[in-house]
């Protein structure tokens, strides 16, 4: 039976980290103040901006403050929590303490009468060739239980290796057609119109991309919408313009709440 409720806020792209302590205190008051006012909260993945294990919680103060935020929500409202390409280790440990509530990658739910698929989006960027070969590798059973057996600090190391590289190729990426590098690391029509057919949908609600919209999008004789989700960064303003959203979605229909100046 799919989730079924009469409003909802979706989220996706938090990006955790001690070192983005404004984006974390946004996030804190979200879970105390925005969230509780739907009847459930979907997460679609990258709520850290990366997760080595479960068993990492119980040494860092900051992840045992995100999971009594979360724990806090999900006493009030129903919190649903979708794997990222960040942080697709998030085990039952987690979930548990927390008390959300796992959905595979990709689930349909219904808000206010509406179906919606639903999903973190890094697995419709088809263009990127490379990572969906990593992706392939690295959400092997066998391979995640062989990570989660080694030492924390090496896990860490790994993590940030992989985080540091992922920085490179970006940069290098970017330094050449913007076009062509936009069109590389964001979902292609394709696989979108290849999702929305296997589900029967036209609704669809993504994250992964920190490209926030609402498309009205057609491949041949196919329709859909699809909802993009923006990613959270309040810490960097030089960077970037300050970014926190939600979609919501109730009897009144689907948009976006701006977060960032509240």
């Amino acid at each position: 039976m799919i989730p079924q409720y009469s409003s909802a806020l979706l989220i996706s792209d938090i990006h955790l980290t001690p070192s983005m302590p404004l984006t974390a205190q946004r996030f804190f008051d979200f879970c105390e103040k925005d969230a509780p006012k739907a009847e459930a909260v979907f997460i679609l993945g990258d709520l850290f901006e990366y997760w080595v294990g479960d068993d990492t919680s119980s040494s860092s103060p900051f992840q045992q403050e995100v999971l009594s935020a979360l724990a806090n929500l999900s006493a009030k409202t129903k919190t649903y929590y979708v794997h990222g390409n960040r942080d697709f280790l998030i085990g039952h440990s987690f979930l548990k303490k927390t008390g959300m509530t796992l959905l595979a990658d990709p689930s349909l739910i219904e808000i206010a009468g509406e179906k919606y698929l639903v999903c973190h989006g890094d697995s419709l960027c088809t263009a990127d060739i490379g990572y969906q070969i990593f992706r392939g590798i690295v959400r092997k059973p066998w391979i995640q239980k062989l990570f989660l057996s080694m030492p924390l600090n090496w896990r860490r190391s790994i993590a940030n290796r992989l985080r540091s590289n992922r920085h490179t190729q970006y940069q290098h990426s970017a330094s050449k057609s913007t076009a062509r590098n936009g069109m590389r690391t964001n979902v292609t029509l394709e696989a979108c119109a290849a999702i929305m057919k296997k589900w029967s949908m036209d609704k669809l609600i993504h994250g992964h991309t920190h490209l926030p919209a609402h498309h009205h999008e057609q491949l041949g004789q196919q329709t859909w919408q699809r909802w993009v989700l923006s990613d959270w960064d309040l810490d960097h303003p030089v960077r970037t313009v300050p970014r926190a959203s939600a979609l919501s979605i109730n009897n009144q229909g689907v948009h976006s709440i701006d977060l960032s100046k509240t």
